[in-house]
């Protein structure tokens, strides 16, 4: 009988640790029914019954309740905000900004080139001094 007790006690520990962690993990608006230091009192002062009290009436709304619309009144609908590797006007952004730094670097090349070319045509075009030309 002494081990059904400790078996007991030792479940009502460990839920109420469990609840203890879900409250204390959960974000602010979404609590339901009471506020947080109530919730962490109650789990702390009635382990048994405030660890039930917290899965079954303060625990946030799970996705699949949330969807069959069982909010809680003061839930704000709003964006789940995206990693940036996952929001498109991001990658989109960052797709220009490199296609512009190539396009700069391409026009500098071009310049560079242009401006190689015009000093071998002038080279060229001029005849060649005495000191250039070859000794016979």
């Amino acid at each position: 009988m002494v081990r059904l007790y400790a078996l007991l006690a030792i479940g009502q520990l460990i839920l109420a640790v469990f609840a203890l962690i879900s409250c204390l993990s959960a974000e602010d608006d979404e609590i339901r029914a009471l506020p947080r230091f109530a919730w962490v009192l109650i789990i702390l002062f009635f382990p048994l019954v405030g660890s039930i009290a917290w899965f079954v009436a303060g625990r946030p709304v799970s996705p699949e309740r949330s969807a069959t619309g069982n909010r809680p009144a003061g839930r704000r609908d709003r964006q789940p905000s995206l990693a940036p590797d996952d929001d498109p006007e991001f990658l989109r952004s960052l797709d220009e900004k490199r296609s512009k730094q190539d396009r700069e670097l391409l026009d500098r090349w071009e310049q560079d080139l242009r401006r190689r070319e015009e000093d071998l045509r002038r080279r060229n075009s001029q005849p060649p001094r005495e000191e250039d030309k070859p000794d016979v």
